[in-house]
């Protein structure tokens, strides 16, 4: 099963592509449609509305009067958050429910419009924003939705902000265009990226890293801050550390365009017992192997300094099955000469730009021993 995350501002284009993603075969869980669903009369989330905001949210069939909600709540800071403190809790459980129905290939599209500022994001493999330029959206609520110049502006102050939603995103869809436009690459997501990533997870294979340097990227650091924090959220308190390595991880360096990061655990029996949270969040196991082992290993940990056992050199790696952004995740023991010379190479490296690599390992731990480098 692949779970996809989806979100937008209100007003830029997210159903046009969640309806997309449907008929594409995907299975949508619309978070519109659930919350929708929690507060209808009769149920627990509607008593708890009025309890917290009076009858005046009725309208006169009992029903959710959600402009009057909206006009009470949207404003007011924290009115919203007592207003989100009833609803989440529900659509997190009526989502759960609807999830754990589905089928073990199908592709789950979570249509969260509040995905961002309820700090999902890092529980997704994928994450897709929807986007369109304020202006775009205000019309779009006057011309389509019926909302004033005001309430339009109201509703997207309330929610996150550009550049929340970029840090986020793994996919930006830009709405500029036509409906036709944006379904067309809709569909091309889907069938470039989305099905082939759920095939790789359903086949167990992970996506081959590229060899082939390439220029640069200046989007590497805030790709590989997405995967850390998605490691770290699926790993929890099991793991010590997480960090982007490797010549990505180097400002202004020419690399093979394949994120590497470190996750740094207490043992190797910890790093085998990740095996099912990392396959969740889109990385398959690779390899139990042994690290290139250097003789005088050094350490800043005392009894694993100036060792000849290969044993310290061994990790676990997982990569990533997601066609669109290769990864390699190393899984090693904190203070082993492996785990500590992946977190000195990358500091060497960004604090001696264009630096020579040949011998790096005695280049880098004399410098670490000049600086007193410390991981």
């Amino acid at each position: 099963m692949l779970r996809i995350g989806l979100s937008g501002g209100i007003g830029a284009g997210k159903s046009t592509v969640s309806a997309t993603f449907a008929e594409c075969g995907g299975i949508v869980v619309d978070g519109d449609v659930i919350a929708r669903e929690v507060v209808e009369p009769g149920t627990v989330g509607l008593a708890r509305l009025v309890e917290a905001f009076g009858e005046e949210i009725l309208l006169p069939d009992g029903a959710l009067n959600r402009p009057a909600l909206a006009a009470i709540a949207f404003p007011d800071d924290e009115k919203r958050a007592t207003l989100n403190g009833i609803v989440h809790p529900l659509v997190a459980e009526r989502r759960a429910e609807l999830i754990a129905s589905a089928p073990p290939d199908a592709v789950i599209v979570e249509d969260i419009p509040l995905l961002v500022e309820s700090k999902m994001a890092p529980l997704f493999p994928l994450v897709v924003i929807v986007h369109a330029d304020e202006e775009v959206r205000v019309q779009r609520l006057i011309s389509y939705r019926g909302f004033s110049e005001q309430d339009a502006r109201t509703r997207i102050a309330a929610q996150a902000t550009v550049e929340e939603r970029r840090a986020v995103a793994d996919v930006w869809l830009e709405n500029t265009g036509s409906q036709d436009d944006l379904v067309q690459r809709a569909k091309q997501l889907w069938f470039n990226r989305i099905l082939p990533f759920a095939r790789n997870l359903q086949a167990g294979e992970p996506v081959a890293a590229p060899l082939q340097p390439v220029s640069f990227d200046h989007t590497w650091a805030d790709q590989a801050a997405r995967i850390v924090a998605r490691l770290q959220t699926a790993c929890g308190h099991r793991v010590v550390r997480v960090d982007h390595v490797g010549p990505t991880a180097v400002p202004g360096m020419d690399a093979p365009d394949v994120i590497d990061v470190q996750v740094t655990v207490e043992s190797l029996e910890i790093a085998d017992e990740l095996a099912d949270a990392l396959r969740a969040v889109g990385y398959l196991p690779l390899a139990d192997g042994v690290d290139a082992v250097e003789s005088d290993a050094r350490s800043t940990v005392a009894e694993f300094d100036h060792t000849e056992d290969a044993a310290l050199w061994r990790s676990r790696l997982h990569a990533s099955a997601d066609p669109g952004r290769p990864t390699n995740v190393h899984l090693r023991v904190a203070g082993w000469p492996n785990q500590q010379y992946a977190l000195l190479f990358t500091d060497w490296l960004r604090a001696n730009p264009g630096a020579d690599i040949s011998d790096a390992y005695r280049r880098a731990w004399e410098w670490a021993d000049a600086t007193g480098w410390r991981p």
